[in-house]
């Protein structure tokens, strides 16, 4: 008893700090972590077995980890190290290919292509968005996304913010759509033991869907303002040439085949038996190759708090996992629900969208895995249909308002730099409607394909 209670007050203090944002979150899940370890198996359980299986570091050093054949699984305990390394391979893809230009070029060819017109432009960078962010962390996509979108607002006299918001919205969306897009998915399919086309196959669906929508709602929201905007005469001979963005042909070249081998090894990784962990590390130590003597500047742009900031989660979940609160939790969701699959959706995938609205939906996913397990085996249900309404609520409900994904915070910190304020109001106006069109489609479709 004492062990819960310990444990569910370090991951409700985790919560709030990270909420309130006065010291850096991967501070506070690490010290988090830590009290979890010594306060709860330490101190209260007295479980040297609770601490191994928390920090599960010998997970790294099995065949399994690198490799699936058969029946054998990822380690799906404590922290999930096939998380973090898969995004830091991925991270350190990106550094490589932002280096070569690739995203500032793809972003001003595009532009040429809709001869630089604001509404064209608008939809295109939408579709372009969710599509990036389907292989790329939205956090980067919207990073350069927003910059050139602020460049191009400049060059052709138009306001930038309703691109910037839709942007947002559109890589929260994509990402949803796939294994590798959204933090919360790689969680999920690691925990899970899901693929790459698991997701593509049934949360790509309901992204794809819902995108064709979102789009026109955007579209309807801001025509006039876009309208108005498209009025401007620009002349578009003294605009600058995409090419001009490559800093070097030979690394854009290099660091395209290398995007494009990451997107076919996550493709073919069920039927190859690769884990994203393996894939992770073969990615960055071939951009690393590649950059020669560049590596060590590479290495140096990746963001590692984020990457401790996960070890510290894991920890601190593991607290609630080891001490038998999240059982707790599927039993009452259970008890509530009466059993019935539809209804345990429906309140799966609204509280994950609320939560993830207001407090980050990467600590809420990994909260929730163990979660929806427990319910899956105690209520006789289909996982995957859990997973499909964790997956959706924590990815979508994100975009509601300026905090709950971290996509957000960097498109609107772009903005404000560059003087165009994004405030809570302007921001939730737009987007907490989109919000919760996507969740009601995400929940109509569950209901229709897998109840």
């Amino acid at each position: 008893m004492v062990a819960q209670v310990l444990a569910v007050l370090i991951f409700v203090a985790m919560f709030l700090l990270i909420v309130i944002d006065k010291i850096e979150r991967h501070i506070v899940t690490l010290v988090c972590g830590l009290l979890t370890l010594v306060l709860v198996f330490g101190v209260a359980m007295q479980s040297m077995t609770a601490v191994l299986e928390t920090l599960n570091l010998r997970s790294i050093f099995t065949v399994g980890f690198w490799y699936v054949s058969g029946s054998e699984g990822e380690s799906t305990s404590g922290i999930n190290w096939a998380t973090i390394i898969f995004i830091l391979g991925m991270m350190v893809m990106v550094e490589g290919m932002a280096k070569a230009g690739f995203f500032r070029w793809l972003c001003m060819k595009l532009a040429k292509l809709v001869n630089y017109k604001p509404i064209p432009l608008f939809i295109t960078f939408m579709i372009m968005s969710a599509l990036l962010a389907m292989f790329i962390d939205s956090i980067t996509v919207i990073l350069f996304l927003a910059a050139v979108t602020v460049e191009l607002a400049n060059l052709l006299k138009f306001n930038p913010i309703p691109m910037i918001i839709s942007e947002i919205f559109c890589a929260n969306l994509g990402g949803s759509a796939t294994m590798c897009g959204d933090p919360p998915n790689i969680i999920i399919g690691t925990s899970l033991e899901y693929s790459f086309a698991d997701f593509l196959t049934n949360t790509g669906v309901i992204a794809a869907i819902s995108l064709v929508i979102i789009i026109f709602y955007f579209y309807f929201v801001y025509r006039k303002q876009m309208a108005s905007d498209s009025a401007a005469n620009i002349d578009i001979s003294s605009l600058p040439e995409p090419k001009e963005a490559i800093t070097n042909k030979k690394d854009f070249i290099i660091s395209s085949i290398i995007f494009g081998c990451a997107v076919i090894m996550l493709v073919t990784h069920a039927q190859t038996g690769l884990t994203v962990a393996f894939i992770g590390t073969v990615i960055a130590i071939i951009t690393l190759i590649a950059a020669g003597k560049y590596a060590w500047e590479l290495l140096k742009k990746v963001d590692y708090k984020t990457l401790l900031f996960f070890v510290g989660l894991f920890a601190v979940v593991g607290g609630l996992e080891q001490t038998g609160i999240l059982e707790k939790i599927a039993a009452f969701i259970g008890e509530v629900s009466g059993g019935n699959l539809k209804l345990m959706v429906a309140i799966i995938i609204w509280i994950s969208a609320v939560a993830s609205a207001f407090v980050d939906n990467i600590p809420f996913a990994a909260t929730m895995i163990p979660v929806v397990k427990s319910l899956a085996i105690s209520q006789n249900v289909s996982l995957e249909t859990l997973a499909w309404a964790l997956s959706m609520g924590t990815d979508i409900g994100g975009s509601a308002t300026p905090i709950g994904a971290s996509a957000n915070v960097v498109g609107i910190s772009v903005a404000a730099k560059n003087g165009h304020m994004i405030g809570w109001g302007k921001y939730c106006k737009a987007a907490a409607p989109a919000t919760v069109i996507v969740v009601l489609i995400s929940m109509v479709v569950i209901f229709i394909r897998y109840c």
